[in-house]
């Protein structure tokens, strides 16, 4: 009975342990998972303030669109705006004074070299030539009558019968009349030299495209004063096209090259001429070159003072790119390009614009290829700004 008591203290101990470690393990597995979920917990936490953190920088970051300059093809056809002109053009003044009497030719006539063109009546150079026609007969008389003394006395001096003085007064006399005599010659040339002024003649064969006098107008010589351009006599055929080459393109329109002009009164129709000279200097203000075309121009249909487009095919060594017109900056300080590197970050290049094609520019320098453009840049845009660049395209349209 005594072992009996003394075991079942024993007994009950063994059964309280596995109860005792059954609670502990209870709690470690408890305060476990309490320690997983606050790690957890602070996870998340830390992840969500990066991931706000990324989104107000990227919300804070511009986004922008960007594209690539379109390389152009190397032999195009240049197409230049032009002026047509006269070959030669000349104004047609009097060079004497006098009245219109009559005219014969009006715009638009034809006429050949040497036709007459109009008549002006001179009253006062008609009585000057007759003036002067009368001083040379006069002078005439008088030299014969000097002749005639000189001769005398020359040979009275020869019989000792005058002094050798007074012969060579005669002389001089003679000889001063001879003088005279060709002053009044020359000057009666010059009067009817001036008289045959009254008759207006075409310096050269073409058509007369203006006529500023009519009949019983007041003309004046040269040209001054009032009324002093009579007509304006034009040769059109050939005619000339003068075209201002941008630099770029100087090298390859030169001597010899063809050009097919093309105006907006004629659809359809093309006339072809060659480069017959140039400038040979670029113009530093325009960055031109100034060339010009002799065209054919046999029937007339080319007018002088019309525009024309000029067409060149050319073959260009230079790359060349175009670009939207909202890919470009216009700044007071240059035209800019922003371009966006591989970090992201704006750069404003400068570039040169050639021709306009409306909705693109033609790029001569300042980019590559390869670079990417910001499309649409605002105007606040700065040097070094960082972009978050979304889907760049290969090209535009």
């Amino acid at each position: 009975m005594d072992q009996q008591v003394l075991d079942k203290p024993q007994t009950q101990a063994a059964a309280q342990t596995p109860q005792k470690r059954g609670a502990a393990i209870l709690l470690v597995i408890v305060a476990s998972l309490l320690i997983i979920g606050a790690v957890i917990s602070f996870v998340i936490r830390v992840e969500e303030k990066r991931a706000l953190a990324k989104e107000t920088d990227a919300l804070a970051t511009p986004s922008v669109a960007v594209i690539h300059p379109k390389p152009e093809a190397p032999q195009q056809d240049l197409t230049l705006p032009s002026t047509l002109q006269a070959y030669t053009e000349s104004p047609i003044y009097a060079r004497t004074n006098g009245y219109l009497a009559k005219w014969y030719k009006d715009i638009g006539s034809r006429v050949n070299k040497g036709e007459l063109l109009a008549d002006i009546e001179t009253p006062e150079v008609d009585q000057e030539l007759m003036q002067a026609k009368a001083a040379r007969d006069q002078a005439a008389a008088q030299l014969q009558i000097a002749k005639t003394s000189a001769q005398r006395w020359q040979d009275l001096q020869k019989q000792d019968a005058v002094a050798q003085q007074e012969t060579d007064e005669r002389s001089n006399t003679f000889v001063q009349g001879e003088a005279n005599l060709a002053a009044a010659t020359a000057n009666v040339r010059r009067l009817e030299q001036l008289e045959s002024f009254k008759h207006i003649y075409a310096p050269f064969s073409g058509v007369i495209t203006k006529r500023l006098v009519d009949i019983g107008a007041l003309i004046n010589a040269g040209n001054g004063g009032m009324n002093q351009e009579l007509f304006d006599l034009a040769r059109i055929d050939p005619i000339r096209v003068y075209i201002d080459v941008p630099e770029i393109y100087a090298p390859f329109v030169h001597y010899g090259v063809k050009g097919s002009i093309e105006l907006a009164s004629i659809p359809g129709e093309k006339f072809i001429g060659e480069v017959a000279r140039s400038a040979d200097a670029i113009d530093p203000t325009t960055r031109t070159l100034r060339t010009e075309i002799d065209v054919p121009n046999s029937k007339g249909q080319l007018f002088p003072g019309g525009f024309a487009q000029v067409h060149f095919a050319v073959n260009v060594t230079t790359p060349r790119l175009s670009v939207p017109v909202n890919a470009l900056l216009f700044r007071a300080d240059g035209n800019r390009a922003a371009v966006v590197d591989s970090d992201g970050k704006v750069h404003l290049q400068p570039v040169v614009i050639g021709r306009d094609y409306g909705t693109e520019v033609e790029i001569l320098s300042g980019l590559q290829a390869n670079d990417s453009l910001v499309l649409n840049p605002p105007d606040s845009l700065e040097e070094g700004e960082q972009v978050q660049v979304n889907a760049p395209s290969g090209g535009h349209s």
